[in-house]
């Protein structure tokens, strides 16, 4: 991808920055494809690149030292990869990929960080993104430990629904069991219960949301609050820097 109109801005971190924040990091923001399974944030690897996501679905992966995994988060057009870098952290023992490809603004991580060091307004930002991801990740964790498979499904195909903007989910039963950490067998038997009351459709490789109503209801509490939080921090205005004593 040659170039790009900021003006047709989808990322939301991106489209809350102040007009002269926005104005200094163009000239180091680089369209760039997205295609599924780019490796994003490799493991204990300090990333060269925050990519701020346009389209398409990037999953975190926490992994354990005898190789299990389960996703931790995701990254739609609301957020960033690399994240942890803002909070002075150069490496993750987690690994973020491209599930569902996309396209979106790839920046360099030194130019990161010298622009939220020179940028209060943008720093505040980007500390507001990360108190969100801890959000989602806590949440996650709840889920995990409260709710039912059939919730926990609900919740993700929610989740995935928001970043996608669209009913058709390109997701495989075998994605899916990984990402919620149970047997693919487990996946397909909920995801029939979830046809059997017309809330989607799934066919091999694809999920049809019919009803958000009602994954929705399913879903209950182990949905929402994260999401909530994240709209009330992207409408609070930014205060810049705390003005001394």
């Amino acid at each position: 991808m040659a170039g790009f109109d900021m003006t047709d801005i989808r990322n939301r971190i991106l489209r809350a920055l102040p007009e002269n924040s926005l104005s200094a990091l163009i000239p180091h923001l680089k369209a760039v494809e997205l295609p599924s399974r780019k490796v994003l944030v490799q493991i204990n690897e300090r990333p060269l690149h925050a990519y701020f996501i346009e389209s398409g679905l990037a999953s975190m992966i926490a992994m354990s030292t005898d190789g299990e995994s389960v996703e931790v988060g995701h990254i739609g057009f609301e957020g960033m990869s690399a994240a942890h870098i803002v909070l002075g952290a150069d490496t993750t023992p987690n690994r973020t990929f491209m599930q569902v490809a996309g396209y979106g603004y790839a920046l360099p991580i030194n130019r990161l960080r010298q622009a939220a060091d020179g940028d209060a307004l943008l720093l505040e930002l980007l500390l507001r993104y990360n108190h969100y991801a801890a959000l989602q990740l806590a949440n996650s964790a709840l889920a995990n430990a409260r709710y039912s498979i059939n919730e926990r499904l609900s919740r993700w195909l929610l989740m995935v629904h928001d970043r996608l903007r669209c009913d058709d989910l390109p997701l495989t039963h075998e994605f899916l069991a990984l990402m919620l950490g149970v047997r693919r067998s487990g996946i397909t038997n909920e995801l029939h219960i979830l046809e059997g009351i017309h809330a989607i459709r799934a066919t091999r490789g694809n999920v049809r949301i019919l009803s958000r109503q009602k994954l929705e209801a399913i879903a209950a509490g182990s949905y929402g609050t994260p999401e909530q939080i994240y709209e009330d921090l992207f409408r609070k205005p930014l205060s810049g820097p705390i003005p001394p004593r």
